[in-house]
């Protein structure tokens, strides 16, 4: 039973899904914005809001660390995160990112989804 599991499995893998998952959380980092099934920008958006909550402390040993144990692919995506979007959201207690539905895609008919932050 899966009782209280708030996470979806994607029809992936641990391993695969985490590294999905940490994928597109740099995408969306880096470019600001990340258009993927409905399904998969909700599990971004909850690594994401994650993230810049950590971010929010500044640029120090401890607050690296802890990116890098999540992120450890793009130190690039790392920096940026800290030094662009973390500041702008200081005064913020949540709520970085926003969905909006696009509609369905046409070849399998599922729910895409627009992730990006809010401003």
């Amino acid at each position: 039973m899966m009782h209280q599991n708030g996470r979806k499995k994607l029809n992936r893998k641990p391993g695969h899904r985490k590294a999905l998952l940490r994928n597109q959380v740099i995408h969306l980092i880096t470019y600001g914005c990340l258009q993927t099934s409905k399904v998969r920008a909700k599990e971004v958006q909850r690594i994401a809001e994650k993230m810049v909550t950590i971010a929010r402390d500044g640029y120090n040993f401890n607050t690296i660390r802890r990116l890098k144990s999540e992120l450890p692919y793009s130190q690039i995506a790392i920096t940026k995160l800290i030094k662009e979007i973390a500041p702008k959201y200081l005064t913020r207690p949540g709520g970085y990112t926003r969905i909006i539905s696009l509609g369905n895609r046409m070849s399998d008919t599922a729910p895409v989804a627009r992730l990006e932050w809010v401003l």
